[in-house]
Protein backbone atom coordinates (compact mmCIF):
# COMPACT_ATOMS: atom_id res chain seq x y z
CA UNK A 1 0.00 0.00 0.00
CA UNK A 2 1.29 3.26 -0.75
CA UNK A 3 1.90 5.56 1.82
CA UNK A 4 0.69 9.67 1.73
CA UNK A 5 3.35 10.78 0.72
CA UNK A 6 4.14 8.47 -2.26
CA UNK A 7 1.60 9.76 -4.73
CA UNK A 8 2.04 11.94 -7.02
CA UNK A 9 0.75 15.72 -6.12
CA UNK A 10 0.51 16.90 -9.66
CA UNK A 11 -2.01 14.49 -11.04
CA UNK A 12 -5.24 15.21 -9.71
CA UNK A 13 -6.30 11.08 -10.32
CA UNK A 14 -3.56 10.59 -7.68
CA UNK A 15 -4.18 13.41 -5.62
CA UNK A 16 -8.04 12.58 -5.39
CA UNK A 17 -7.12 8.59 -4.16
CA UNK A 18 -4.89 10.01 -1.86
CA UNK A 19 -7.31 12.06 -0.30
CA UNK A 20 -10.23 9.48 -0.07
CA UNK A 21 -7.21 7.04 1.48
CA UNK A 22 -6.07 9.65 4.09
CA UNK A 23 -8.55 11.96 4.44
CA UNK A 24 -7.45 13.51 8.03
CA UNK A 25 -3.51 13.34 7.27
CA UNK A 26 -4.92 15.35 3.77
CA UNK A 27 -6.85 17.86 5.72
CA UNK A 28 -3.85 18.14 8.45
CA UNK A 29 -1.46 19.19 5.11
CA UNK A 30 -4.45 21.39 3.89
CA UNK A 31 -4.53 23.49 7.48
CA UNK A 32 -0.84 23.28 7.38
CA UNK A 33 -0.28 24.59 4.18
CA UNK A 34 -2.58 27.55 4.64
CA UNK A 35 -0.71 28.53 8.44
CA UNK A 36 3.11 28.58 6.66
CA UNK A 37 4.56 30.38 3.59
CA UNK A 38 5.37 27.69 0.53
CA UNK A 39 8.49 27.43 1.55
CA UNK A 40 8.26 26.18 4.83
CA UNK A 41 5.87 23.88 4.05
CA UNK A 42 7.78 21.90 1.38
CA UNK A 43 10.55 21.40 3.68
CA UNK A 44 8.05 19.93 6.18
CA UNK A 45 6.89 18.03 3.15
CA UNK A 46 10.03 16.81 2.51
CA UNK A 47 11.18 15.70 6.21
CA UNK A 48 8.00 14.02 6.42
CA UNK A 49 8.24 12.12 3.04
CA UNK A 50 11.96 11.41 4.13
CA UNK A 51 10.68 9.51 7.10
CA UNK A 52 8.02 7.93 5.84
CA UNK A 53 10.44 6.38 3.34
CA UNK A 54 12.69 5.09 5.73
CA UNK A 55 9.85 3.76 8.23
CA UNK A 56 8.59 1.68 4.65
CA UNK A 57 11.57 0.49 4.09
CA UNK A 58 12.16 -0.80 7.70
CA UNK A 59 8.25 -2.48 7.56
CA UNK A 60 9.32 -3.70 4.48
CA UNK A 61 12.98 -5.47 5.14
CA UNK A 62 12.01 -7.55 9.14
CA UNK A 63 14.99 -9.30 10.23
CA UNK A 64 14.36 -12.93 10.56
CA UNK A 65 14.21 -14.51 14.42
CA UNK A 66 13.48 -17.51 15.45
CA UNK A 67 10.63 -18.01 17.84
CA UNK A 68 11.71 -20.73 20.98
CA UNK A 69 9.21 -22.16 23.15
Amino acid sequence: MKSFYDFNTNSPEERSERNRLYPELASFHIALREELDEEEYQQFYKAEKEISQKTMHLNQNPTHKWITA
